[in-house]
């Protein structure tokens, strides 16, 4: 009987093999291809479904549209560059199809992305994260949970490249692919456990790190620090209300000599 953990170690996933999509990847930049693609996706039973967004390092600015759209089968992923074909009406028709199944995680977060590029309403989906739940998992990032079912490693390496760049790279398109595809693994070994059954471990939560203990020298250089820190911070406000005065000074004087000559 297979042996699941409650809480994964995230340093025992450096140490897990790698695993990568193997199958067929089919890069979608154009209408008739989107058209073409969605037609073979809708004769499938369950697809799984991811997104990438190209990403934002400048503070205070907002997240980027979503650039991709990944939607894979069991042996074939079809990567829709949703920066050069937009949201169709195809695509609409394949996220709203009750007839298929599609798994993803954080699919909520997903469709609410792409609904800034087209507003639509999704239709019935498998939220992974919430099956984990009911499974007593509490890690649920995909990584984490690929690695506890399967002890395979999904590498995160791309996940910060640029995903409206004008060709992805091919190690862009295995991750994409593998993303959308580790999904539906996922989903039907969920499936499986529920039947044949499965252990739980229980992984407490880690306790908070103590906090260090410091020797009498090192408690003394904290306070001069400390002691130094406050002196600076009021000679910059003295510096300021000095500054200040003279400002209010300069103003008084100003309004004297208008009155003056008025």
């Amino acid at each position: 009987m297979k042996t699941l953990v409650s809480r994964y170690n995230k340093n025992h996933i450096a140490q897990l093999p790698k695993i990568l999509f193997q199958g067929r990847i089919i890069v979608v930049q154009s209408e008739q291809e989107v058209a073409n693609a969605v037609d073979y996706l809708k004769c499938q039973k369950i697809i799984g479904i991811d997104t990438e967004t190209k990403p934002v390092f400048k503070k205070g600015r907002g997240m980027n549209p979503v650039a991709l759209l990944q939607v894979s089968t069991h042996d074939t992923c079809f990567l829709f560059r949703l920066t050069h074909t937009g949201l169709t009406d195809e695509l609409i028709d394949l996220l709203t199809d009750e007839g298929i199944v599609r798994v993803g995680l954080s699919l909520k977060d997903d469709f609410m992305q792409l609904c800034r590029r087209r507003s639509f309403l999704p239709g019935n989906f498998v939220e992974l994260q919430s099956l984990a739940k009911e499974m007593g998992i509490v890690d649920q990032s995909l990584q984490k949970l690929y690695a506890n079912f399967f002890e395979k490693r999904i590498s995160k390496s791309q996940q910060l490249t640029n995903w409206e760049a004008d060709v992805l790279t091919e190690q862009q398109k295995r991750y994409a692919a593998t993303d959308a595809w580790a999904c539906i693994q996922l989903y039907e070994e969920m499936q499986e456990l529920d039947k044949r059954g499965y252990m739980l471990e229980i992984i407490p939560e880690p306790e908070p790190p103590a906090p260090p203990v410091l020797t009498p020298e090192e408690i003394k250089l904290k306070e001069e620090r400390k002691k130094a820190r406050d002196k600076r911070k009021r000679e910059r406000k003295r510096i300021k209300e000095k500054e200040a005065r003279s400002r209010r000074k300069e103003r008084s004087n100003k309004e004297i000599v208008k009155n003056m000559i008025a």
